[in-house]
Order: C-alpha cells, then structure tokens, then sequence
C-alpha cells in the first residue's frame, strides 16, 4: 500500500494533534513508524503520536514545509536520505548517564576485569564492545573502570568498540566533552585524573583525557543492519535498547551476540530487558542482569 499517497483519503484520527502548527494524520503516523522500524527495527505504536508529533515538527519548520503529509514524501523520495537519517536521530531515545545500572560496573571491576588484565599482561587481547553508546557515557565509563584495575591499559592490547545508530551522538562521544552535572556519578578520583576541567559560556565543562580516548574507538552501527567485526569481545554492553525492538527482533538480536563473544563472555543487558529465544539457554545468569556465555556454546 502506498501510504504517501493514502494520506490524502484519510482524515486525522489523532484528537489534538490535527489543531497543531501542522497536520499529522493517522496515515502519516503509520508511514514514518513504518520508516523507523524499516531502518533501525524500532516499535512505535499509535500511543506514540504526541511523541512523534513533537521530535519531528521541529524539522518541520527547519525545512519550510506545510504537512506531515510533505514531510512523509520528502523523506520516502531518494534525495531525501538526510533528511531520513535526521527523522531517524530525532525520533530514537539517548537516555543516558555515566555509571548508569552501576551494577554492571562493579561487576566489571571486581570479577571480570581481574581476570583480564592478567590476559593482557600476558600479551592477550581484550575486547569490549558498547553496542548502543548513545553520547559515549557508557563506553567511557568503561574505560574508567578498566583504568580503575589496570592503570596502565594503554600498554596492552586493551579496546572498546563504541557503536551508535544515530552520527549525532557518535560525534558527540568522539568529542568527549560534557557539563559538569554530567559527570558527578565519576569517583571524584577518576575525574580529576582522567579528564580536563575548563569553563565556557555553559559553565564547567570536562573533556576527556587522552587516556580514556585511545582505548575507544566510536564507530556508526546499525544493530539490525550488518556488523562488519571479526574478532571476539570478551563483554558486551547492550542496554535499554531492545525493549524498543518487537520480541521476534529481540531474540534475533541476542541469538546474533552470541559468536561475537569469546569463551565465558559477558552480556550486560538493561534492567527491564530480558533474554529470550534460542540464546537464553546459551547463557548462565551470573549477577543482575548479567549474563555469562556457556563456554562450550562459544565458537
């Protein structure tokens, strides 16, 4: 069905939001969610209209356009693949803190990171991969808390796969710029030592040292799109993403995980965030939404 086209049949179903700035009808609200989820796999149902309505009528007048209906028709023609990619950054959630769920950090700390800085004395490889980094919070608190253990990471063969399906919050990471609010979750030890004060027209800002930037490498990734990694991460982070993916996506994704952990591996996962399918029986649950791959399902 060409909803572009359908848009012209069908009055607005959403109450309120027809008497805005612009219309968005029912029909436009199906095109763009089929849009996102074609793109990034995300879910929006009908309850999400406000949201959509709010996120994108600022793009709206960005671009001097009269409709949703318009809006729906640029970003559905070729030249219109920016501007997707805009539709696509607006409409996708970036809730994120440093030492969020600080559980998994000190689970990092305390069981796994003892065992890998001494596979990376021994000139072994240590990988980590941040698979949804939104502004690079997470990642960089990975790295602190490897920093934490092994203060001499950066002599070994120690890195951090930092991916995002949004370039806006990969560039922002790859800055490593933050206001002051933004760090107070930092052990006031680790801030001073791995991050650089400075005061701006927004007040106190820390930029990230060199330290923490040479274990991260921030890369674009679409989670349901293709992973271009060939080696094993010995932990991946994967948090409060998928409970914006439908069930049959999710287990799609935790089943794709799988061979990208080495032996005994660990999978983080989001507080509200379950596994499920074929790789739920391929886990052990080791703490709090912590999971710890079986060691003879690793290939």
């Amino acid at each position: 069905m060409n909803l572009v086209r359908g848009v012209e049949k069908e009055a607005n179903d959403f109450p309120g939001i027809g008497s805005g700035e612009f219309v968005m009808t029912s029909a436009d609200f199906r095109h763009i969610a089929a849009m996102l989820h074609a793109d990034a796999g995300i879910h929006l149902p009908e309850s999400k209209a406000t949201l959509v309505y709010s996120r994108l009528a600022k793009r709206l007048r960005a671009l001097g356009l009269k409709s949703f209906r318009d809006y729906c028709v640029l970003v559905s023609e070729r030249g219109g693949a920016d501007e997707r990619q805009q539709m696509l950054a607006a409409l996708t959630t970036n809730v994120t803190r440093f030492f969020r769920e600080p559980h998994h950090f000190e689970h990092l700390r305390k069981v796994l990171m003892p065992r890998l800085a001494e596979i990376a004395k021994h000139g072994g490889r240590v990988r980590f991969w941040s698979a949804a980094c939104s502004n690079g919070a997470e990642p960089y608190s990975i790295a602190l808390t490897i920093l934490s253990v092994l203060p001499s990471a950066l002599s070994y063969d120690i890195k951090i796969l930092a991916t995002d399906i949004d370039p806006n919050m990969v560039a922002e990471g790859r800055t490593g710029i933050y206001p002051d609010g933004a760090l107070q979750p930092i052990p006031a030890d680790l801030r001073l030592r791995y991050f650089t004060s400075s005061r701006g027209d927004d007040g106190k800002m820390w930029e990230a040292g060199e330290a923490l930037r040479s274990l991260i490498t921030f890369r674009e990734l679409n989670l349901i799109g293709n992973w271009p990694m060939r080696g094993k991460f010995d932990a991946i982070f994967c948090r409060n993403v998928v409970i914006y993916f439908e069930d049959d996506t999710q287990s799609k994704l935790w089943s794709r995980f799988v061979p990208q952990l080495a032996p005994g591996g660990r999978l983080y996962i989001g507080h509200s965030e379950r596994l499920s399918g074929p790789a739920a029986r391929l886990f052990d649950s080791e703490a709090i939404t912590t999971y710890r791959l079986k060691e003879e399902t690793a290939n």
